[in-house]
């Protein structure tokens, strides 16, 4: 029988009784099938939040070290952040260090008499060039001894923390 020749009573005894129960009856059915498909969706969504989320956390951590490489190298050329080398010449002459403008002890400055090293026979072509960043990438690749001769270099040199840390590390 056509909805139109239906009574009125009979289309709401349709709409409130028939229609629920048959809703009912077909989520009950298909209710394994949703699951999973919904499973699916939030799995498959989450996975590759996740692995967006890790190469972003991963991309910023390589620029804020390259960064901070790179301004612990001008401070250190600029004589704002003092090398190692600086501070375990002090140590060695047993001088006190000369007293800097703000009252804190400053590292003292290395003897201009002194021969500066020759970095050409480092086994990193052109180190004297290359910047912090550019040096810590290379060391991995050197011998025992390599990382050694890098290591004296830098000391008697410019003593940036940055090189000489990796070094130690590498050197354990």
């Amino acid at each position: 029988m056509p909805d139109d020749e239906k009574s009125p009573v009979d289309q709401l005894v349709d709409l409130f009784v028939y229609a629920p129960v048959g809703i009912a009856l077909t989520v009950m059915d298909q209710l394994p099938d949703l699951v999973e498909k919904g499973r699916q969706r939030v799995v498959t969504q989450t996975a590759m939040a996740k692995m967006i989320g890790e190469f972003g956390v991963k991309q910023a951590g390589k620029q804020a070290r390259k960064r901070l490489d790179d301004m612990t190298e001008l401070l250190s050329d600029l004589g704002v952040f003092p090398g190692a080398r600086n501070a375990a010449a002090g140590a060695s002459s047993g001088s006190p260090a000369a007293p800097s403008t703000n009252g804190q002890a400053a590292a003292p400055q290395p003897k201009s008499d002194a021969p500066r090293p020759d970095g050409s026979a480092l086994a990193i072509h052109g180190y004297d060039t290359l910047s912090a960043s550019q040096v810590v990438q290379r060391l991995a690749g050197l011998s025992t001894e390599e990382l050694e001769a890098v290591r004296a270099y830098e000391e008697a040199t410019r003593g940036r923390r940055t090189i000489l840390s990796k070094i130690s590390q590498l050197q354990r």
